[in-house]
Protein backbone atom coordinates (compact mmCIF):
# COMPACT_ATOMS: atom_id res chain seq x y z
CA UNK A 1 0.00 0.00 0.00
CA UNK A 2 1.18 3.61 -0.93
CA UNK A 3 1.20 6.18 1.40
CA UNK A 4 0.06 9.47 -0.10
CA UNK A 5 -0.50 11.60 3.21
CA UNK A 6 2.45 13.58 2.98
CA UNK A 7 1.42 14.26 -0.79
CA UNK A 8 -2.20 15.08 0.13
CA UNK A 9 -1.31 17.60 3.02
CA UNK A 10 0.66 19.52 0.25
CA UNK A 11 -1.90 19.89 -1.68
CA UNK A 12 -4.42 21.14 0.93
CA UNK A 13 -1.93 23.57 2.01
CA UNK A 14 -1.09 24.73 -1.13
CA UNK A 15 -4.98 25.11 -1.47
CA UNK A 16 -5.14 26.97 1.62
CA UNK A 17 -2.13 29.36 1.11
CA UNK A 18 -4.41 30.10 -1.96
CA UNK A 19 -7.45 30.88 -0.21
CA UNK A 20 -5.92 33.13 1.94
CA UNK A 21 -4.10 34.90 -0.80
CA UNK A 22 -7.23 36.11 -2.84
CA UNK A 23 -8.16 39.57 -3.43
CA UNK A 24 -11.40 40.00 -1.47
CA UNK A 25 -11.92 43.54 -2.48
CA UNK A 26 -11.74 41.97 -6.10
CA UNK A 27 -14.71 39.06 -5.01
CA UNK A 28 -16.42 42.01 -3.40
CA UNK A 29 -16.67 43.97 -6.79
CA UNK A 30 -17.98 40.65 -9.00
CA UNK A 31 -20.53 40.12 -6.22
CA UNK A 32 -21.41 43.85 -6.47
CA UNK A 33 -21.45 43.48 -10.44
CA UNK A 34 -23.60 40.30 -10.25
CA UNK A 35 -26.12 41.65 -8.10
CA UNK A 36 -26.72 45.00 -9.98
CA UNK A 37 -26.95 42.84 -12.76
CA UNK A 38 -30.03 40.88 -11.64
CA UNK A 39 -31.84 43.78 -9.77
CA UNK A 40 -31.76 45.94 -13.12
CA UNK A 41 -32.76 42.95 -15.17
CA UNK A 42 -29.69 42.53 -17.21
CA UNK A 43 -28.41 38.89 -18.84
CA UNK A 44 -25.03 37.21 -18.43
CA UNK A 45 -23.45 34.98 -20.62
CA UNK A 46 -20.43 32.91 -19.19
CA UNK A 47 -18.13 30.15 -21.31
CA UNK A 48 -15.44 28.68 -20.50
CA UNK A 49 -13.49 25.52 -21.82
CA UNK A 50 -12.88 22.01 -20.38
CA UNK A 51 -13.14 22.06 -16.52
CA UNK A 52 -14.03 25.62 -16.62
CA UNK A 53 -17.17 24.66 -18.84
CA UNK A 54 -18.17 22.78 -16.16
CA UNK A 55 -17.94 25.26 -13.72
CA UNK A 56 -19.62 27.62 -15.74
CA UNK A 57 -22.36 25.33 -16.31
CA UNK A 58 -22.61 25.19 -12.20
CA UNK A 59 -22.41 28.72 -11.85
CA UNK A 60 -25.62 28.92 -14.13
CA UNK A 61 -27.51 26.32 -12.29
CA UNK A 62 -26.69 27.76 -9.14
CA UNK A 63 -27.48 31.60 -10.04
CA UNK A 64 -30.64 30.69 -11.57
CA UNK A 65 -31.82 27.92 -9.43
CA UNK A 66 -30.27 28.07 -5.82
CA UNK A 67 -30.10 32.09 -5.61
CA UNK A 68 -33.14 32.94 -7.82
CA UNK A 69 -35.56 30.35 -6.47
CA UNK A 70 -37.04 32.55 -3.57
CA UNK A 71 -36.37 35.52 -5.13
CA UNK A 72 -38.91 38.05 -7.08
CA UNK A 73 -36.09 39.45 -8.88
CA UNK A 74 -34.11 36.27 -10.62
CA UNK A 75 -30.67 35.95 -11.95
CA UNK A 76 -30.72 35.55 -15.71
CA UNK A 77 -27.50 33.97 -16.39
CA UNK A 78 -26.80 31.43 -19.80
CA UNK A 79 -23.70 29.14 -19.95
CA UNK A 80 -22.25 29.72 -23.58
CA UNK A 81 -20.30 26.34 -22.84
CA UNK A 82 -23.67 23.75 -22.92
CA UNK A 83 -24.59 24.13 -26.40
CA UNK A 84 -22.92 21.74 -27.54
CA UNK A 85 -24.58 20.96 -31.31
CA UNK A 86 -24.12 24.62 -31.56
CA UNK A 87 -20.40 24.43 -30.47
CA UNK A 88 -19.50 22.22 -33.03
CA UNK A 89 -21.27 23.39 -35.95
CA UNK A 90 -19.30 26.69 -35.14
CA UNK A 91 -16.06 24.69 -34.71
CA UNK A 92 -16.72 22.90 -37.84
CA UNK A 93 -17.63 25.03 -40.33
CA UNK A 94 -15.93 28.45 -38.60
CA UNK A 95 -13.74 28.14 -35.43
CA UNK A 96 -12.75 26.84 -32.61
CA UNK A 97 -11.88 30.34 -31.43
CA UNK A 98 -15.31 31.44 -32.31
CA UNK A 99 -17.76 29.83 -30.49
CA UNK A 100 -18.54 31.88 -28.08
CA UNK A 101 -18.63 34.93 -29.79
CA UNK A 102 -21.07 33.95 -32.68
CA UNK A 103 -24.51 32.70 -30.04
CA UNK A 104 -23.13 36.40 -28.37
CA UNK A 105 -23.48 38.42 -31.66
CA UNK A 106 -27.24 36.99 -31.66
CA UNK A 107 -28.37 37.64 -27.93
CA UNK A 108 -25.75 39.90 -26.18
CA UNK A 109 -27.10 43.51 -25.64
CA UNK A 110 -25.54 47.19 -24.14
CA UNK A 111 -24.72 46.75 -20.63
CA UNK A 112 -25.37 42.89 -20.32
CA UNK A 113 -22.76 40.88 -18.55
CA UNK A 114 -19.80 38.16 -19.78
CA UNK A 115 -18.43 36.11 -17.55
CA UNK A 116 -15.48 33.98 -18.47
CA UNK A 117 -13.57 31.41 -16.99
CA UNK A 118 -10.62 30.43 -18.24
CA UNK A 119 -7.13 29.38 -15.98
CA UNK A 120 -4.62 29.98 -18.22
CA UNK A 121 -6.49 33.49 -19.08
CA UNK A 122 -5.46 32.49 -22.85
CA UNK A 123 -8.31 30.64 -23.84
CA UNK A 124 -8.78 32.61 -27.43
CA UNK A 125 -12.46 31.64 -27.58
CA UNK A 126 -12.89 33.62 -24.36
CA UNK A 127 -10.77 36.29 -25.44
CA UNK A 128 -12.58 37.13 -28.46
CA UNK A 129 -15.72 36.89 -26.45
CA UNK A 130 -14.60 39.43 -24.22
CA UNK A 131 -13.17 41.58 -26.79
CA UNK A 132 -16.29 41.78 -28.48
CA UNK A 133 -18.29 42.31 -25.36
CA UNK A 134 -16.08 45.17 -24.14
CA UNK A 135 -16.68 47.20 -27.42
CA UNK A 136 -20.43 46.24 -27.21
CA UNK A 137 -20.65 48.16 -24.27
CA UNK A 138 -21.25 44.77 -22.40
CA UNK A 139 -19.23 44.26 -18.81
CA UNK A 140 -17.00 41.70 -18.12
CA UNK A 141 -15.87 39.51 -15.12
CA UNK A 142 -12.78 37.22 -16.03
CA UNK A 143 -11.91 34.48 -13.35
CA UNK A 144 -8.53 33.19 -14.52
CA UNK A 145 -5.28 31.61 -12.88
CA UNK A 146 -1.62 31.93 -13.42
CA UNK A 147 -0.46 35.14 -14.33
CA UNK A 148 -3.71 35.86 -15.62
CA UNK A 149 -3.08 36.39 -18.70
CA UNK A 150 -4.73 38.06 -21.85
CA UNK A 151 -8.20 38.28 -20.19
CA UNK A 152 -7.00 39.36 -16.99
CA UNK A 153 -5.42 42.50 -18.90
CA UNK A 154 -9.02 43.00 -20.85
CA UNK A 155 -11.46 42.01 -18.52
CA UNK A 156 -13.05 45.51 -16.66
CA UNK A 157 -13.75 43.08 -13.51
CA UNK A 158 -12.16 39.79 -12.57
CA UNK A 159 -10.97 37.11 -9.66
CA UNK A 160 -7.44 36.11 -10.16
CA UNK A 161 -6.37 32.87 -8.37
CA UNK A 162 -2.52 33.66 -8.21
CA UNK A 163 -0.63 29.87 -8.56
CA UNK A 164 0.38 27.90 -11.39
CA UNK A 165 -1.38 24.86 -10.86
CA UNK A 166 -4.67 24.25 -12.62
CA UNK A 167 -6.37 22.31 -10.50
CA UNK A 168 -6.01 24.43 -7.55
CA UNK A 169 -6.88 27.53 -10.16
CA UNK A 170 -10.08 25.07 -10.96
CA UNK A 171 -10.95 23.64 -7.08
CA UNK A 172 -10.94 27.90 -6.42
CA UNK A 173 -13.30 28.69 -9.21
CA UNK A 174 -15.80 26.47 -8.19
CA UNK A 175 -14.88 27.01 -4.29
CA UNK A 176 -15.79 31.09 -5.51
CA UNK A 177 -19.26 29.94 -7.20
CA UNK A 178 -20.21 28.41 -3.96
CA UNK A 179 -19.50 30.99 -1.95
CA UNK A 180 -20.89 33.42 -3.52
CA UNK A 181 -24.24 31.38 -3.97
CA UNK A 182 -24.35 31.14 0.18
CA UNK A 183 -23.95 34.60 0.30
CA UNK A 184 -26.39 35.69 -2.21
CA UNK A 185 -28.87 33.50 -1.37
CA UNK A 186 -29.10 34.69 2.29
CA UNK A 187 -26.13 32.42 3.87
CA UNK A 188 -28.80 29.55 3.43
CA UNK A 189 -27.80 26.31 2.41
CA UNK A 190 -29.45 25.68 -1.05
Amino acid sequence: MTDYIDKINQYISMEKAVLDSLDKGEINDVMNVLENARLSGKRIFICGNGGSASTSAHLECDFNKGISYDQDIKYDIECLSDNVPMMMAIANDISYDDIFIVPLRNKLKKGDIVIGISGSGNSENVVKAFEYANSLGASTIAFTGYSGGRLKKIAQHGIHVPVDNMQIVEDVHLLLNHMMMFILSGMRGC
